[in-house]
């Protein structure tokens, strides 16, 4: 293992008990071969490194006669080291027979002191107004943030709206997306997107015909796709030569691109990407140039989707900022995977190790990036994503942000117990995050639950990162939390107020097979009643809230769920097909939750506090 260190492979790790645990060999091994691993050190470590990333105020030495071209397109020229003073963003160096990207970046991201503020957490699939197409969507986000700016909400949180493989079946988890730097198509509303005023009352008949999804609460993804598939196709023939979208398209250039052409792909050759003939397994393929060049029709559609997707969310955001949620990775079978395939490390997937709650760890299913290749790609497809999902936001969560540091790798056909830590380039890391953010001038909400490295929080602290506060895994009440975070009673895993307080979320657990700790689901009702006075799911909102409010903590969110009093959680880990995940709509139209009084007295309680 000592020699396999230089590739980030930990030779072992600490339970949450402290307890050492070894490495395996064969683990070590299967995870040298997933990232390449050699002799010696990785490729672009070391003098070797294409990228310099520099802190603003610090100068950086070079040693010789250099020339810079600036990111605006000016140069610099200059001998021994850089000037201090460089601004902020992405450069071109040159110096003896190298050249390396420099990447200059702030200490710290974007937090203004002054941020006291409360925001509404939806899921944009679950909010079904009576214009829906069988699913929440991207019109009633407008809505929604528009009604919680009204009445003194500062951000809309929402859960990731990453790009779906393509087709069906529609993947329900918006945390195993297809790209994490393109958006579902699923969420656009056909009324709303270009070409509706060309055709009229022809979209009527579809529309009332998706409608009809709505008379059940749970979601049906494909159905609600393809009724909308063929609403957008006739929209996309109908404003697909607007030179506003023509415009956008070149601007958006090769990474759109891939993406649109892997969407035809699928669309000619299914699934997974790796079935397919191999002269098409590659975005660089010479089959692949020529393929788009005859399905160009299709690859401008897949690219019109994305900037119907682009206008739409831009509409919801200029209401109230949101607040996008970035997952922790991507699918192995997806866009992101094939579009930058020197990027991933395939024979791996990310996890988490077994801890007091999963005996057996987690495998997530999900590719990692490959740390060394990341780098030598000059972190494109991370810089990339971080900027995509800033884009019409004014803050972004980062799921397992931990992950920065260290991720729990499992050998493919491994069990997840069978895994290790593998280091990434922390430092880098975080500098391209804070560059991002201020450029964008958004917050960065750090999800650090769990088994969490000494350290890593404060470093988050220092970096200007809000660290996440959630009241069912706090001993102590909301008013002794930090300023720097972002406070809520529970997460999209873990039950709702509702589902707490009447036991229902318990039984549920029972009722499908799993094994919930009734001790410890009665001592988190104990404490939620205690800081809220009341033990009655509506009143118990509306005072928790109060209290949450009524902490430091820079911002405090509450989901929709909680404060109309759904008894369902969002997402119970350790099932596929037992349990409705992700796809529950509210139990009534999207207008009619919004006029709820249960939902007035928790927005009542946050502006009186906040």
């Amino acid at each position: 293992m000592a020699e396999l260190s230089a590739w980030g492979i930990e030779p072992g790790w600490h339970d949450v008990k402290g307890v050492w645990h070894q490495v395996s060999e064969a683990t070590a091994e299967a995870l040298a071969a997933a990232l390449g691993a050699g002799t010696g050190q990785p490729e672009g470590t070391g003098d070797s490194t294409p990228v310099w990333v520099l802190r603003a105020d610090r100068a950086a030495e070079v040693g010789t006669d250099w020339t810079m071209v600036l990111e605006d397109g000016g140069m610099l020229e200059g001998a021994g080291h850089l000037p201090p003073n460089l601004p902020l963003g992405y450069h071109r160096l040159a110096f003896a027979d190298r050249q390396v990207l420099v990447i200059v970046a702030p200490e710290r991201c974007h937090l203004p002191d002054d941020l006291r503020s409360w925001l509404l957490a939806v899921q944009v699939y679950a909010l079904r107004s009576s214009g829906s197409w069988g699913i929440g969507d991207l019109e009633d986000l407008r809505a929604t943030a528009h009604w919680a700016s009204q009445r003194g909400a500062g951000m809309v949180m929402v859960n990731p709206l990453h790009a779906a493989l393509p087709g069906v079946p529609q993947q329900s988890s918006p945390y195993s997306p297809s790209s994490r730097i393109w958006r579902n198509p699923i969420y656009i509303r056909p009324e709303c997107a270009p070409g509706a005023e060309v055709l009229g009352g022809r979209l009527q008949p579809l529309a009332e015909a998706a409608r009809r999804l709505l008379a059940e609460r749970r979601i049906d993804r494909d159905a609600a796709w393809l009724a909308k598939s063929e609403a957008l196709e006739q929209l996309y023939q109908a404003s697909s030569t607007e030179p506003s979208f023509v415009r956008w398209r070149s601007e958006a250039g090769q990474a759109l691109e891939r993406f649109a052409v892997f969407c035809a792909l699928s669309e000619r050759f299914g699934r997974p990407w790796q079935s397919w003939p191999p002269q098409y397994r590659r975005p660089s393929d010479p089959e692949v140039a020529h393929f788009a060049s005859i399905a160009a029709d299709r690859v401008a559609y897949h690219a019109w989707l994305q900037w119907v997707v682009e206008l739409q969310l831009a509409a919801a955001n200029a209401e109230a900022p949101l607040l996008a949620d970035l997952a922790v990775g991507a699918d192995p079978d997806g866009a992101d995977a094939w579009s930058y395939p020197e990027c991933f490390a395939q024979g791996a997937r990310i996890g988490a190790p077994p801890d007091e709650f999963n005996t057996l760890g987690q495998d997530w299913g999900l590719v990692p990036f490959d740390p060394w290749k990341l780098r030598t790609a000059e972190f494109a497809p991370y810089i990339a994503a971080i900027r995509a999902n800033l884009r019409h936001a004014g803050g972004l969560r980062v799921d397992h942000v931990m992950g920065f540091w260290r991720q729990w790798w499992v050998p493919l056909g491994a069990t997840a117990t069978d895994g290790a830590y593998v280091r990434y380039p922390a430092q880098e890391m975080l500098d391209i995050l804070a560059l991002e953010s201020v450029r964008a001038s958004a917050v960065v909400v750090g999800e650090d639950l769990g088994t969490v490295e000494a350290g890593v929080r404060e470093e988050l602290a220092e970096r200007g990162v809000l660290s996440s506060k959630v009241a069912l895994f706090e001993p102590q009440p909301p008013r002794t939390w930090p300023k720097q975070a972002l406070a809520s009673f529970s997460t999209h895993d873990l039950p709702t107020v509702a589902g707490l307080l009447d036991r229902s979320d318990f039984a549920a657990q029972q009722r499908i097979g799993l094994q919930p700790d009734g001790e410890a689901n009665e001592s988190a009702r104990r404490k939620i009643v205690e800081w809220a006075g009341a033990d009655q799911p509506d009143v118990t909102a509306a005072n928790l809230a109060g209290e949450l409010a009524a902490s430091p903590c820079a911002l405090v969110a509450v989901t929709l769920e909680d404060a109309f009093g759904v008894p369902e959680r969002t997402n119970m880990p350790g099932t596929t097909d037992s349990w409705p995940n992700w796809s529950l709509s509210l139990p009534v139209p999207l207008e009619e939750a919004l006029r709820s009084d249960h939902l007035a007295a928790v927005v009542d309680r946050m502006n009186c506090e906040r």
